[in-house]
């Protein structure tokens, strides 16, 4: 198959070829012709015109001719519907849909400026989406950097560990506590902020921020976590003996006086005339 579009191409006329090329037709011909003439050597060349108006391959409402691409040959490989998102991100100037978009603008504008024939431009391009790709796969949890205090207190951690099972000693308490601390994080997950979820997610925050009350109960990132926690606590009032603090502790307030404005301002009552009225009904059961 021939496919023919605008020449001097940066994002989806690079990004779409690759896909082409790579997904659709591997002998694919690219065309680059100046835009005035796409239509007329579309005819003439028996090409298929992409990324211009009034044509198949094209945009619609917010999604870019890469995101058509994917939709018209239902391709469903989870790697390239994460770079959809990075190049339409980049191909529309919304670079809160991605974090990765404003890099892959940065790139290719470069390129565009350094390269000024289109078919080499079109040879380093698909090095590029190789290497999008790639990252998209098998790379997206990968960290450039990690905590050095995290890193040094796993290390110690270890290392003392190991020293105590090589000298067969018992392992102390504290050690056996900072575990289980670890282990209830793990499990609540309730320290997470929006820019570690963001990056989980390869979603930019502030996108993020403005769509989250949409999917969890019609409330903000904050309030969502914040009813979360509550949860938590009316769960350990019920059914454990620890103390008002231990509880705030374990819930991830700061103190007991926070705790309890925000265990009223969900309930409508504080911690205490709570954990109070569970003890009536304990003792005192209906019927």
């Amino acid at each position: 198959m021939k496919w023919i579009t605008r020449e001097r191409p940066k994002i989806d006329r690079l990004a779409c070829p690759w896909l082409i090329k790579k997904f659709i037709d591997a002998q694919a011909e690219i065309i680059y012709v100046p835009e005035k003439q796409v239509r007329e050597q579309s005819e003439k060349l028996g090409a298929i015109p992409f990324d211009i108006p009034n044509v198949e391959f094209s945009h619609y409402e917010d999604r870019c001719t890469f995101d058509y691409f994917l939709q018209k040959y239902d391709l469903k490989d989870p790697a390239l519907q994460t770079m959809a998102l990075v190049i339409r991100g980049a191909d529309t100037d919304d670079h809160n849909i991605s974090s990765q978009s404003a890099g892959l603008w940065a790139i290719s504008a470069g390129l565009a400026f350094n390269i000024k024939d289109d078919y080499e431009l079109l040879d380093k391009g698909m090095l590029i989406y190789d290497a999008l790709y790639s990252w998209a796969k098998y790379l997206q949890k990968e960290k450039h950097t990690t905590s050095p205090t995290e890193n040094l207190l796993l290390q110690v951690f270890h290392r003392y560990l190991a020293e105590e099972k090589e000298n067969n000693k018992k392992v102390p308490d504290w050690a056996s506590n900072l575990k289980e601390i670890i282990q209830d994080q793990i499990d609540t997950n309730l320290t997470l902020n929006l820019s570690e979820i963001s990056e989980e997610l390869n979603v930019h925050p502030a996108y993020l921020s403005r769509q989250f009350s949409k999917y969890f109960d019609n409330l903000t990132f904050g309030e969502y976590i914040r009813k979360l926690r509550i949860d938590k606590a009316l769960h350990l009032l019920t059914h454990t003996g620890h103390t008002l603090s231990e509880i705030a502790y374990l819930t991830g307030f700061s103190d007991q006086s926070h705790f309890s404005r925000i265990f009223r301002k969900h309930t409508g009552q504080t911690p205490s005339n709570y954990k109070k009225e569970l003890s009536k009904s304990k003792k005192y059961p209906k019927g």
